[in-house]
């Protein structure tokens, strides 16, 4: 078995581009959720709250030639990975055509503006719309297909959808693509683009909060007096890379992968299943050898929704004991496919900074929620060797990864 590092990490956020603005932003207890004045023409969308990426930086060398069959989740998919590449110093690398790189990057769904070019063909009997690049915008593997082309990867190609989980779940496989030897460097992440439509899937299930004149109260992870989730948009990249290819190169190296699990829960398509989270922080402390006491901090999926954060926060406390948790939901929405990718990426990056990130707007700890260490109101000091990053998605699929302090 191969070990696993990263080596190389970026990210889009609506609180910033950079972990330096990013954490600038944590420090201060900023949030990132905005009311959309946009979405008011949907009189029936209860929730027309958001995290917006508001502005991302988009190099020159990003041309229309180069962008044609980019919609936004795609081009903010391909700037964070280039962006990552050049962290981990492969940018320029021969390796990245040499058949031994891949990608694994996951997203929801791809860009709502083709999914309309195709509307209009169905309810208007319009084909006026559709030219060459709308299904490549609109197909939910778009941002991997077009990682491989601008990249000129001819390696391994794993597109993961899998609703919350598109991120972890591609960090995940590309792990076990180096692990088993069949990779040795692998661009993982997920992203999402915003849209009024994203919002209206939860929308719909009343499991969106409704505070639509206080945005910076909402979401509220795991408080008594949450009401629902907050969608968000974003990206985020992981460099991951053969360790022994990584020291061979000198390459600098933020933390090793040392366990992976995922699961399903075979039972309901929305209902979370406390017992197969659990179950799935069990696989992966497993394939990590580790026991729940070798874990020093959670990063939290904390939804804030009602049933999902009581599921999640009791398996938790059940298979790990009282442990450090928080969730970073609370500062960018619920970014769908880049929530899992952005949250490792934030995660190691606490790890690095010797700072775990407080829960915003945690106030009042449901009583209903797992006995744990919620971390609240400011950022706390610790050294941490171990972290779990978890989350779960619609479908009951399950993640969990554990990351390890490089000494």
């Amino acid at each position: 078995m191969k070990r696993v590092v990263v080596t190389g990490m970026s990210g889009i956020t609506s609180l910033g581009e950079t972990a330096e603005q990013i954490f600038e932003q944590f420090e201060q207890g900023e949030s990132g959720i905005r009311y959309m004045p946009d979405w008011e023409i949907y009189p029936d969308l209860r929730s027309k709250l958001a995290g917006p990426v508001e502005f991302f930086t988009v190099p020159k060398h990003f041309n229309r030639k180069v962008t044609r069959g980019m919609g936004r989740v795609a081009l903010m998919s391909a700037v964070c990975a280039e962006k990552a590449l050049e962290d981990a110093g492969l940018l320029h690398a021969d390796i990245l055509k040499s058949g031994d790189a891949g990608v694994a990057f996951g997203s929801s769904a791809g860009s709502v503006d083709a999914v309309r070019e195709f509307g209009a063909m169905l309810i208007e009997h319009n084909m006026s719309q559709l030219n060459a690049t709308t299904y490549i915008r609109m197909m939910s593997h778009t941002s991997a297909v077009n990682m491989t082309v601008y990249f000129g990867l001819k390696g391994l190609t794993l597109p993961t959808s899998s609703a919350c989980t598109s991120g972890s779940m591609a960090i995940g496989q590309a792990y076990e693509a180096i692990k088993y030897g069949k990779q040795t460097v692998m661009i993982a992440g997920g992203a999402e683009e915003l849209s009024a439509a994203g919002s209206a899937v939860f929308d719909v299930l009343l499991a969106t909060s409704v505070q639509n004149d206080h945005p910076e109260k909402t979401p509220r992870p795991f408080d008594a007096k949450r009401d629902g989730l907050v969608v968000g948009e974003g990206a985020g990249c992981l460099i991951l890379e053969e360790y022994e290819h990584a020291q061979a190169r000198g390459a600098t190296i933020y933390a090793e992968i040392v366990g992976y699990g995922s699961n399903t829960d075979g039972q309901h398509v929305t209902r979370p299943d406390s017992e197969m989270m659990g179950r799935c922080m069990q696989l992966a402390l497993k394939d990590a050898q580790l026991a729940a006491a070798d874990i020093d901090y959670v990063n939290a999926h904390g939804t804030s929704t009602d049933q999902g954060d009581i599921a999640e926060s009791q398996a938790t406390a059940r298979i790990l004991g009282k442990k450090p948790i928080s969730s970073l939901k609370s500062y960018f929405g619920h970014t769908l496919g880049a929530c899992g990718a952005i949250e490792a990426w934030l995660s190691i990056e606490m790890m690095r900074r010797n700072q775990l990130v407080p829960t915003l707007n945690l106030d009042q700890i449901d009583s209903a929620c797992g006995d744990l260490d919620y971390i609240v109101s400011d950022m706390r000091s610790a050294e941490t060797q171990m972290i779990m990053s978890n989350n779960f998605a619609f479908g009951g699929i399950n993640t969990s990864l554990i990351f390890k302090r490089i000494k």
